[in-house]
């Protein structure tokens, strides 16, 4: 099971948020208002730490966009969190894997890159996937968190395209019942969800690993796990959709067999995820669960 114990905060980062300067780095313990503006209320789920945990402010082109809890030990995210973009569904074609610099280097652009040629890739695979991790993992394939099907922005799409942001999943998992479930989703969300709507997308681990020179590498999941939260929702939507508002969560084994997603309340998920994998008693995906400020 993946384990999770105290965060480590960068002190350059606080000194210079206290100063009120400018942080450039996409790595960041305490997140910027503009990366928070991914946040359900502005906050990141609780009860998730670990010394190997990481807060990535996913930026690409000059602008952030989503958030992403890194494991820099088991070179998996944890969960990216972003804001659904009403879209058609269409992939985005061409774009090349990236990187995240800050993870293991000092960088100017303090956003992704795309992976350089040869063998500079060693000078950072120390923090995080490279490609190479996932060259000759047949079983598997680069499953995003942050799926490109659930935005709109040609370039919201091309930065899910980062390794920090997928991990390893089942062939028949990935091409079957989950991406069944991002399209599931997605109209759900298109058709009935007339704000704002957060999701948080990630995963359980128990130490099956993608192995590169007898190494473990790259974390597998057994689960993944996703939920969104939309406040501002059509209320005179069928009932059969609109008990699945203003949130709502799924989860599913990432596995060839016994595969299904199964839906749930988002408290539901969270008493799942409780009982799989290490996360403090407080954890929580949404401030609330998600429940409107002045609900009953």
């Amino acid at each position: 099971m993946m384990k999770f114990w105290g965060h480590i905060f960068s002190v350059t980062a606080v000194a210079l948020l206290l100063a009120g300067l400018p942080v450039k780095a996409t790595v960041e313990q305490i997140l910027s208002p503009e990366c928070r503006e991914f946040l359900y209320m502005g906050t990141a789920p609780v009860g998730l730490e670990d010394h190997s945990l990481v807060k990535i402010c996913q930026r690409y082109n000059n602008k952030p966009r989503y958030v992403t809890l890194y494991n820099t030990k088991d070179h998996v995210p944890v969960y990216s969190a972003y804001t659904f973009k009403r879209s058609d569904g269409e992939k985005k074609v061409d774009v090349p894997w990236m990187y995240e610099p800050q993870l293991s280097t000092s960088s100017d652009t303090g956003e992704m890159q795309q992976f350089p040629r040869g063998y500079m890739h060693q000078n950072f695979e120390d923090a995080q996937a490279v490609l190479e991790d996932y060259a000759n993992a047949v079983l598997y394939e680069r499953g995003h968190l942050n799926p490109d099907e659930h935005q709109a922005n040609p370039d919201d799409k091309a930065a899910t395209y980062t390794l920090t942001n997928v991990v390893p999943q089942v062939r028949e998992f990935h091409r079957g019942p989950w991406k069944a479930q991002e399209h599931i989703i997605r109209r759900r969300l298109n058709n009935y969800c007339r704000g704002t709507a957060y999701m948080v997308t990630g995963i359980t681990s128990s130490g099956n690993m993608i192995r590169r020179h007898n190494i473990g590498r790259v974390a597998v999941p057994t689960y993944l796990w996703s939920a969104y939260c939309c406040i501002d929702y059509d209320h005179n939507a069928p009932y059969d959709e609109r008990y699945k508002f203003p949130a709502f969560a799924h989860y599913g084994l990432n596995d060839k067999e016994n595969n299904q997603i199964l839906e749930l309340s988002v408290p539901k998920l969270e008493e799942f995820l409780k009982k799989s994998t290490f996360v403090d008693k407080n954890f929580q995906i949404f401030v609330d669960d998600c429940v409107p400020p002045g609900s009953a």
